[in-house]
């Protein structure tokens, strides 16, 4: 079965979710106790995608930083009001090396598990942290150079982006990993790809990851950019994208590659052969909560938009239930997920979880499902679903003052989705905190002459309306504060 045009992908935090099968069965749980019935519910909601987070091997040195933080074990005890030692488990960013970690059942548990998944018709993502690695990895003893060095001036002068430690070869002072904005991750030491013989050696983990697994979501893709990494080393390195995902696709085709991207860098990882990248700039504008910038980036061309991976909340970024008041998180998720690109879901979005929980720990707090969100989020995904949202045209519509003097239809973002067997879906979503009105012209045009029905498929709104009506005049919407719509349009 082919893939689809926009498919919808499923965040899994490996170990808080091992850990919650874990405090059910009574004992430690590996890969093999993903029950069948739960992977039955992400194939039947429609996913296609699973991203197993944080599956690789990690170790003790890096464990014992994140045990030892002080900002971060202030945070560790706001997430967990019963918080101890034990639930530290270092981050998942920090791989010690790239074989599934013994305590989830190894390499052995992941391959039962791909194979679980295939009978579904998913794929399987896993992490690429191609930037830096745990200071317990074997290459620290077997292949210093392979880091970024310092000098002891620059470990005086930025203890916070360097570290001194014995190696197999004596003492060295390496720097940590980081970006050019902010000091280093401690836990991690900065890989050099001004080096050659490492770009060959990363490509060799990534190969070896790809067996493994049908797609890979790579950890900051954009500081491996000669720019970048030059600016922030002041090391010139030869690109390494373009060659390795070539090399996978030729290898593998229809391997799939997912950067992790901010600064306007999206556009330049797409064409260095990344299928999807992070469209943080979209979420940015959701949170702002003006419809003008949001309706702006949905105007940019489908050749950009069909490879955004379009998200509200992940890992990285604060729970969409605890960011967003209930009415205005279900208008920007339709307008979210019911646009082109990878849909990208994390663990406990749907239920209405309130509370990140940070990477460097392996169990999160007990919260209430929100039963009014789930059943909007099971609605949502009945949509998406669909065959026209799946494989269909997507369409930005404008919308036209409802009268003279009325500007509130600025506050309207109306798009349409055209598909196989004649299908129809119209999109409106009033994000603003006042009602709005507009008249807008659809996109079809065998109206005329015919009655069409507008059923509300997140909602129980039900309309019929005159075809000859909507070719001459338009639709008149009248939406309430963060309303949505997600209309399927049939003829009556």
């Amino acid at each position: 079965m082919s893939a689809p045009r926009y498919p919808a992908l499923f965040q899994l935090n490996t170990r808080v979710r091992l850990a919650e099968l874990g405090a059910a069965l009574g004992r430690p749980a590996t890969l093999d106790d993903l029950g069948e019935a739960e992977l039955d519910r992400l194939a039947e909601d429609g996913f296609d995608l699973l991203w197993l987070l944080g599956v690789w091997q990690t170790g003790a040195t890096a464990r014992a930083v994140s045990a030892s933080n002080p900002e971060w074990l202030a945070e560790y005890h706001r997430v967990l009001a019963d918080f101890r030692e034990s639930d530290v488990c270092g981050s998942c960013f920090a791989i010690q090396d790239y074989r599934v970690h013994a305590d989830f059942g190894g390499d052995a548990a992941l391959a039962r598990l791909r194979e679980r998944l295939q009978a579904r018709g998913l794929r399987l993502i896993l992490d690429f942290v191609p930037n830096h690695l745990a200071p317990d990895h074997r290459w620290v003893d077997a292949h210093p150079e392979f880091f970024v060095a310092g000098s002891e001036a620059q470990l005086a002068a930025e203890p916070n982006n360097y570290r001194r430690l014995e190696t197999a070869g004596g003492e060295r002072i390496l720097a940590y990993g980081r970006d050019p904005y902010f000091a280093g991750w401690s836990d991690t030491l900065q890989l050099n790809y001004g080096q050659p013989a490492l770009q060959e050696a990363m490509l060799g983990e990534l190969r070896r990851i790809a067996g493994q697994c049908d797609g890979v979501r790579c950890d900051m893709a954009m500081l491996l950019l000669p720019e970048v990494f030059a600016r922030t080393w002041g090391i010139a390195a030869a690109p390494f994208w373009p060659r390795a995902t070539a090399a996978i696709h030729a290898e593998r085709p229809g391997f799939l590659f997912l950067a992790e991207v901010y600064w306007d860098l999206e556009w330049t990882l797409q064409q260095q052969g990344f299928d999807y990248t992070y469209d943080k700039r979209l979420y940015d504008r959701l949170v702002a909560g003006q419809a003008g910038p949001v309706r702006d980036h949905l105007r940019a061309g489908l050749d950009f938009q069909d490879r955004l991976a379009r998200f509200l909340e992940n890992h990285d970024e604060p729970r969409a239930a605890a960011t967003f008041a209930a009415d205005r998180h279900r208008a920007a998720a339709a307008i979210t997920f019911l646009g082109p690109g990878l849909r990208f879901f994390h663990q406990g979005q749907r239920e209405g979880r309130r509370v990140r929980i940070p990477i460097h720990l392996g169990r999160g707090p007990a919260e209430t499902p929100d039963a009014a969100l789930a059943a909007f989020y099971d609605a949502l995904l009945d949509c998406l679903k669909e065959p026209v949202m799946r494989d269909g045209h997507w369409q930005l519509l404008d919308a036209d003052p409802a009268w003279a003097g009325n500007p509130s239809h600025d506050a309207l973002i109306v798009f349409a989705w055209s598909g196989p067997g004649d299908r129809r879906r119209l999109v409106a979503v009033n994000y603003a905190d006042h009602p709005s009105q507009a008249f807008v012209r659809l996109p079809w045009n065998d109206l005329a002459g015919r009655s069409w029905q507008l059923r509300d498929r997140l909602g129980p709104a039900l309309y019929e309306r005159d075809g000859s009506d909507l070719a001459a005049h338009g639709l008149y919407l009248d939406l309430p504060a963060w309303g949505c719509h997600a209309f399927e349009v049939r003829e009556a």
